[in-house]
């Protein structure tokens, strides 16, 4: 009897101590899922950041169409009020964060596309390094989505296989929505000279 008591004893510690484990595992790749998270949101922030800078310039350097600067600037202003919490990461959620900033990409590009017709903008110094910095923001923001996209793949790996979709279950554990791309964006915008 006794025997049998301390095999029970044995068996329990060692199964308490892998689901320990596991669940370590877990809390460590959900923070890992929001820190990606954070990282997709600062650089679309930082590309917010940018675009208050870049719609003076074109205002400074250019008779340039009205229209297109309001909608810059009413798109920024829409995407920017989009908050996302990083516990809550379901697809609806991120399909409204993503309609927004697509909002705001469509409308940057109209307003870089209609400033090839302005060759004095094109020349200033200020426009030109405020587009740079607009296109490496883009650039991080790309490789932002994907590293979030990895930590939540890797993430729901870990939910949905077992032994870990035990754990998950049981400590409340969900899979995330991953990033993806808009529908607009198959339709590359046209630049013509």
């Amino acid at each position: 009897m006794k025997k049998g008591l301390i095999v029970i004893i044995i068996l329990l510690v060692i199964f308490g101590g892998f689901g320990c484990s596991k669940y370590n595992s877990l809390v460590t790749q959900d923070t890992q899922t929001q820190t990606a998270w954070a990282n997709v949101q600062s650089a679309y922030q930082r590309r917010a950041d940018l675009i208050p800078n870049l719609v003076n310039t074109v205002k400074g350097e250019a008779n340039f169409e009205k229209s297109t600067l309001e909608n810059v600037i009413q798109a920024r202003a829409s995407a920017t009020q989009i908050k996302v919490d990083p516990k809550d990461l379901t697809p609806e959620k991120l399909q409204e964060f993503q309609q927004a900033q697509g909002q705001l990409s469509q409308a940057l590009g109209r307003l870089l596309m209609v400033s090839e017709n302005y060759p004095t903008l094109r020349a200033n110094d200020a426009f030109r390094g405020l587009q740079a910095q607009l296109e490496g923001t883009e650039n991080r923001i790309n490789v932002a989505r994907n590293d979030y996209n990895t930590a939540v793949q890797s993430y729901n790996t870990a939910v949905r296989t077992f032994p870990g979709n035990i754990i998950a279950g049981v400590t409340g554990f969900k899979q995330k929505a991953p990033f993806q791309a808009d529908a607009a964006a198959q339709n590359a915008p046209k630049v013509q000279f």
